[in-house]
């Protein structure tokens, strides 16, 4: 009999053309497989006994990264006379449906013998296999292949061509194969004048430039990264000027686990994550130092290994055990891809730039990934990760989702999936902007998606907002705006398939609400189509607006003002530190709502906390001072000491307050304050989501919004929900924060339009 199967997921790109045409060839059937724009075909000749016991093994057998999410069998009336043996067949152009593309994948353990042992790739270093390499970031055209892909103008040689072709080898159609003879080819470039074209001298002059405490920029799979020896602390200094970032930590590239191991602790899940084919960042607990300037004041350090083969090779010529590894990118720019932007962009700053002559076509940054109660949880959603697809559950085909602001991904829908883009960034920096506008371009094109309805955030002054205000009007299609917070919630809902209402606590920085104030503590009755607010943390003034977000400073005179408290009560220092005046005339502007907007949200009380403590007064970058917050309370003694509860009325934060001003008055340690407020919080949190849960009206907890990055305030959730078997969901296949808005977005139009 003639079987038509049809195979969608993680199946381009990931080595299963050739695994299906092994196994059927190992099993003596006849047949063909090709790629189309919607998957994999295959078509078997075989009994029926013989079809089910491959099919059988097709599941249970696939190769390292391949996933199978569908599989459609068909058994045709006729049956064609096929040639033995097995074939792989032209891919087909078949559909407007397309499949999953596969993230770039880390270069694997048997391509790194093979370039210790075959000839032709004798230290080359970029060597793949069906296995492994880049994938998403060489991408133009679907369905895969070599002549849809940066890799087209390099000619196989005669080794490489028998390779490709031959079913029993690992590079048996693996698209971005090549060798020493036929692959692309580094180079370097020096401020100085020197220019090497040789992989050999670009590897010495590399390693001298380390050795002596020298900054490199290194054309990696998605971009540029900049890259420094991570106990030179005049590298270091080098680095942050060169990307205007004072206090923000750097990313740490260890030689291998071994040498993470000394400087951070790694629970088993995190050693499987960190050598994983995906290579994230991972955020783990530091119990080594380094140099100084990498990451002060914190107790954790985000650490990755080796991704590339040229990594490999930095490593070994320099004996170093450590690299700072970070974005090749001045302050309000992306991420550098084109080797002309780079030149411009950091050409004054380093002292080498070693690039290569294939062209990234898909920009791509590094993916961050923290461990929170026992599950990995995406902070920075990118290389490695995108443009997996998450199945939603719902039609969602010919959505397009403009995300939020900051920390951008946009999102378009196919089918019952929706494509998250990679990590976009912030979108009011201009160049950042014109980014997006170019990623949706390529992103629309490479899924061949057609947009039928634009929805966006409520905000009206989101760059995000005004961009889908343009595209929806350019194209004359419906525009849908949602609320921020449904659309955090709904994309909870979206990762788990919950279609049942469910108690949404969403706790974040902002968001534009319903009655012209800024929430950012919301408890809310929501499902996919609608929502309801039921509670929220009390209103505070937020003076200035913005400014109070960037100077949280001012949110602790908010909170003193809103206390009713004078400015006897602020605490020795505060004054003489951010200035009589200034805290005067923020006094005077909580009395105007003009000036001073209401907010609820729960990121600012995280300020006005810092601030107080003395931890941070003024943000240099995002989310400073509450995450510098969190790293105090890592170093607390007294894990015991909580502040009063109003049980009757969780939210009345008056005790909380007053009992910590006390303890920051009365000398306190700084760390148990702080940890004290984590906890205080988690329970204000908790009880209010008790008072407020019915198991006959709810399926579960959501919990969305940045807040929850905070891993002490999240795991001491996670624990009170598991103890009262109340179900719980936090978000892991996408970010918690304002990266998975789009994704909410998308959901929340299907449900409330209908998409055909």
């Amino acid at each position: 009999m003639e079987y038509q199967i049809h195979v969608r997921g993680l199946v381009q790109g990931v080595g299963f053309r050739p695994y299906v045409c092994r196994l059927a060839r190992e099993m003596g059937l006849a047949g063909s497989v090709d790629n189309d724009t919607a998957g994999v075909s295959i078509v078997l000749q075989a009994a029926p006994e013989q079809e089910s016991s491959f099919m059988q093994r097709l599941l249970a057998e696939l190769p390292p990264v391949a996933r199978v999410d569908a599989v459609d069998v068909r058994v045709c009336r006729e049956t064609r006379r096929l040639e033995r043996p097995f074939a792989i067949t032209p891919s087909r152009d078949t559909s407007e449906g397309v499949t999953h593309v596969s993230p770039d994948i880390a270069v694997c353990d048997k391509c790194l013998d093979d370039m210790r042992t075959q000839p032709h790739r004798i230290d080359y270093p970029f060597i793949n296999c069906t296995a492994c390499g880049p994938r998403f970031s060489i991408i133009r055209e679907l369905p895969y292949d070599r002549s849809a892909t940066t890799m087209s103008p390099f000619a196989l040689c005669p080794d490489c061509s028998r390779e490709y072709r031959d079913e029993n080898d690992r590079r048996f159609h693996a698209e971005p194969v090549a060798c020493n003879r036929c692959g692309p080819s580094y180079c370097m470039r020096c401020p100085s004048g020197l220019c090497v074209d040789t992989y050999a001298e670009v590897r010495r002059h590399l390693a001298s430039i380390l050795l002596r405490g020298g900054v490199v920029a290194l054309k990696g799979v998605g971009g540029y990264n900049l890259i420094a020896d991570a106990f030179s602390p005049a590298a270091v200094a080098r680095l942050r000027a060169l990307k205007e970032r004072p206090r923000k930590p750097f990313a740490v590239m260890f030689r291998d686990v071994v040498a993470a191991r000394r400087f951070v602790a790694l629970s088993p899940q995190e050693t499987a994550l960190l050598t994983s084919w995906r290579r994230p960042i991972l955020l783990a607990r530091q119990r080594g130092a380094l140099s100084p300037g990498i990451n002060e004041g914190y107790c954790t350090l985000g650490v990755l290994l080796p991704f590339q083969p040229i990594h490999y090779h930095i490593f070994a010529d320099t004996g170093l055990e450590a690299l700072v590894f970070t974005s090749g990118n001045r302050k309000g720019f992306p991420l550098c891809a084109d080797d002309a932007e780079a030149w411009r962009q950091l050409g004054d700053g380093v002292d080498g730039f070693v690039s290569y002559n294939r062209a990234i076509y898909n920009r791509v940054d590094d993916s961050v990934v923290q461990y929170v109660a026992g599950a990995p949880r995406l902070l920075r959603r990118a290389r490695g990760y995108a443009p997996e697809p998450l199945c939603v559950g719902d039609n969602v085909e010919g959505v397009f989702a403009a995300g939020a602001e900051r920390t951008n991904h946009f999102a378009i829908g196919r089918g019952r999936d929706v494509i998250l883009s990679p990590y976009i960034g912030t979108l009011r920096d201009a160049a950042v902007a014109a980014l997006y506008d170019d990623t949706v371009g390529r992103y629309t094109h490479l899924f061949r998606f057609e947009p039928r309805v634009v929805v966006c955030d409520r905000h009206p002054d989101y760059v995000s907002t005004r961009f889908a205000e343009a595209y929806a009007s350019r194209r004359n299609l419906p525009l849908i705006r949602v609320q921020h917070h449904h659309a955090h919630a709904a994309a909870v809902m979206a990762e788990y398939r919950l279609f049942e209402p469910v108690l949404a606590v969403c706790l974040d920085g902002t968001g534009a609400g319903d009655d012209g104030c800024v929430w950012g503590g919301e408890f809310l009755w929501t499902d996919r189509a609608e929502y309801r607010r039921l509670s929220h943390f009390p209103y505070l003034p937020m003076p200035g607006g913005d400014a109070a977000a960037r100077q949280p400073w001012r949110m602790a005179v908010a909170l003193l003002h809103a206390l009713r408290k004078g400015a006897r009560f602020y605490p020795p220092g505060f004054c003489r530190r951010v200035g009589e005046a200034k805290v005067s005339g923020v006094e005077r502007m909580c009395f105007s709502q003009e000036l001073s907007p209401s907010t609820s949200a729960v990121g600012r009380l995280f300020d006005a906390v810092a601030s107080l403590l003395g931890i941070c007064d003024e943000n240099s970058y995002e989310s400073e001072a509450a995450v510098l917050l969190e790293q105090t309370a890592c170093r607390a003694t007294n894990r015991t000491l909580r502040y009063p509860l109003n049980r009757q009325t969780p939210l009345d934060l008056s005790p909380l307050f007053s009992a910590l001003l006390d303890d920051v008055a009365g000398g306190r340690p700084a760390a148990d304050v702080a940890y004290a407020f984590h906890a205080t919080l988690a329970d204000v949190v908790f009880a209010e989501t008790l008072r407020l849960f019915d198991r006959s009206l709810f399926c579960g907890v959501v919990l969305s919004g940045g807040v929850f990055q905070n891993k002490i305030l999240s795991e001491l959730l996670c624990k009170r929900f598991a103890v009262q078997g109340i179900p719980f969901f936090l978000p892991e296949k996408m970010p918690v924060h304002d990266g998975a808005i789009a994704v909410g977005q998308a959901v929340v139009a299907s449900a409330c339009r209908g998409v055909d």
